[in-house]
């Protein structure tokens, strides 16, 4: 069999493979990049970026879970500016499509950030992120497919790039939440960000976190977030997905695309293992070849009952 096919189409990006980094997870490149071959990757997703410079939330802000993880960070990061000053010089060495996760608290913010990447030259897309559950404003545009709506149309207005929204699944219809994003402009979606949860400690008698909820990620998530690519797929079936929550594996990496995934994150496997990344992506390659698969795409919701 010759070399399966695997590349994928999100909006305007040809990605050489499925596999993508979970913002936040990955940092900004340059952390990760003496470990990670980041030619490899589909794309890279750098960490949250908002118009100021964030400290983030107090700590502890990380807790470990029964197969998963609680973070609290409050997406900290230096600031737009000094991402295109610092970070993107760097990114612009490699042949990998760069996404942004663009944070903020109205919709000024994120048209700000958009047209300051669109101009900047380097990036090739934008994850627009309404989904943070663990600040206080993170989720005001997801709950709601009106102002999600509002958010998207104005950035779409400032920005040719690649529009990719990042849904929460803690709303009770992620599918009118994620037509509304579609209707508006959005090229893709993101699905899904982590869920809201807490822990305790019983000696102390005290949240484990200082923000006291995080957002939960891992295996823990993978089956809800299963779900909702399914069900959104099911909805919008020419909408390209970016699934994620819970991808440790190739085979993980495979039932997302089965349900629907046009692509997948890979977010929590690589704090357990750092080259996650590309090791999925060589597992999905081989289960191509394995299967007589000629291309990813045809995997592409095709899950039957």
């Amino acid at each position: 069999m010759t070399t399966p096919n695997t590349a994928v189409k999100i909006g305007k990006l040809t990605l050489r493979n499925p596999i993508v980094t979970g913002s936040g997870t990955f940092g900004f490149g340059p952390e990760m990049a003496n470990i990670v071959d980041l030619n490899k990757l589909g794309a890279v997703v750098v960490k949250s970026t908002s118009r100021e410079a964030r400290l983030g939330n107090p700590t502890p802000r990380i807790v470990e879970t029964p197969s998963g993880i609680l973070n609290a960070i409050g997406l900290q990061n230096s600031g737009v500016d000094n991402f295109i000053a610092e970070k993107l010089p760097f990114l612009r060495n490699y042949d990998v499509p760069i996404i942004v996760n663009l944070v903020g608290t109205e919709v000024a913010d994120y048209v700000h950030l958009a047209e300051k990447l669109t101009a900047a030259g380097g990036v090739h897309g934008l994850e627009i992120n309404i989904s943070c559950p663990n600040v206080s404003h993170g989720c005001d545009f997801a709950v709601d497919p009106v102002l999600t709506a509002e958010l998207i149309r104005e950035v779409r207005k400032v920005t040719d790039l690649t529009l990719i929204t990042k849904l929460s699944p803690n709303v009770t219809d992620m599918v009118l939440i994620a037509r509304a994003a579609v209707d508006a402009g959005s090229d893709a979606l993101s699905l899904i960000n982590t869920l809201i949860g807490t822990a305790i400690d019983i000696r102390r008698r005290k949240f484990r976190l200082a923000n006291i909820t995080g957002g939960l990620s891992g295996p823990a998530v993978k089956p809800i977030a299963l779900r909702c690519v399914w069900q959104v797929h099911r909805a919008l079936p020419n909408v390209p997905l970016i699934g994620m929550g819970g991808i440790m594996s190739a085979t993980d990496a495979v039932e997302f695309l089965l349900a629907g995934a046009t692509a997948v994150a890979i977010g929590t496997a690589t704090f357990v293992n750092p080259t996650a990344a590309t090791d999925v992506a060589a597992g999905l390659e081989a289960y191509l070849v394995e299967n007589g698969i000629n291309d990813v795409n045809a995997l592409v919701g095709a899950v039957t009952q």
